[in-house]
């Protein structure tokens, strides 16, 4: 590998990078995703690549690895489990490599997050690092030993689609229902936009996150409330994972990653669901911010 492009696929935006072999940034682009357009995504793709070259001056030259949201099926070949839906069914890895005409590796969003932060990020020289994105959805990646854990069917780290572990009977009865179509998925509970959704439905307040993130800091009862159910929440779903995993180390990413309280509340909060008489779990934030799902999906091919 000496130069690298690393695309992060989401559902609104298209954000890519293209890397020396050290990591060194060369050329970066941000654009629109276009929306319900599965050609529309193709073409996206091929024009962030093709500008990138263009602004390093290597044209074809690059390596092409693209973090996308759901993964790619080892069984067909075809997206499964995206939240951007019209790419699910699709062949997005052959279509993008025939578009590109050279070969394309890809890999879930969050596992991109989870390689970038294990490699030279916030958990590098750790064995075990779970890697979690909350923010508009939420989302898990897994890596041991520098390598993505994956598995057959393509969904290694899905935590995002288990259920909130231990709920109270109040939660039980209100389980939002998810995109996904199953109740009490740790999505609608932890994520930003369940944030949002959790404060409307017992205050009758629309506000959005970063909102009532402001209305605590300003002593808004309601408003902290709010963030300390969503915290407990997000405990007991990584404490969950970590019962499973035993991580050495816990990354948050996503926009709530951002979120100060989450790293002085989380671990205090995790600790008497972790089944161990060590219920210390090391949580921190990304070294690399937004840039890690770009950086990881560089990374597929090292």
């Amino acid at each position: 590998m000496t130069v690298a492009i690393g695309i992060d696929l989401g559902g609104t935006k298209i954000e890519g990078a293209l890397l020396d072999a050290g990591g060194a940034e060369l050329a970066r682009l941000r654009i629109a995703a276009p929306r319900g357009s599965y050609h529309g995504t193709l073409d996206a793709l091929a024009h962030v690549v093709g500008e990138l070259e263009a602004t390093a001056g290597r044209h074809g030259e690059a390596t092409v690895g693209i973090g996308m949201p759901g993964c790619i099926s080892p069984a067909s070949g075809l997206v499964q489990n995206s939240n951007s839906t019209w790419l699910n069914g699709q062949p997005l890895l052959r279509d993008v490599a025939d578009r590109l005409g050279r070969p394309v590796r890809m890999a879930n969003d969050a596992n991109c997050f989870a390689l970038s932060e294990a490699v030279d990020g916030a958990g590098a020289g750790a064995h075990t690092v779970f890697g979690v994105i909350v923010g508009t959805g939420c989302g898990g990646g897994i890596v041991i030993g520098g390598h993505i854990l994956d598995g057959p069917r393509g969904t290694g780290g899905e935590w995002g689609h288990t259920p909130l572990p231990w709920p109270s009977d109040e939660e039980h009865a209100t389980a939002p229902t998810c995109w996904c179509g199953r109740r009490s998925c740790m999505e609608v509970w932890a994520s930003g936009t369940a944030i949002a959704d959790d404060h409307r439905r017992v205050t009758g307040a629309d506000l959005k996150g970063e909102d009532i993130v402001a209305a605590a800091a300003g002593g808004d009862a309601a408003a902290q409330a709010t963030l300390d159910r969503h915290a407990s929440r997000l405990a007991r779903g990584l404490a969950n994972i970590c019962n499973v995993l035993d991580p050495d180390v816990v990354v948050l990413g996503g926009g709530l990653s951002r979120l100060a309280h989450l790293y002085r509340d989380l671990p205090g909060l995790v600790a008497p669901h972790i089944f161990s008489d060590n219920g210390s779990v090391r949580i921190v934030p990304p070294r690399w911010g937004d840039a890690g799902g770009v950086r990881g999906a560089a990374w597929l091919w090292r």
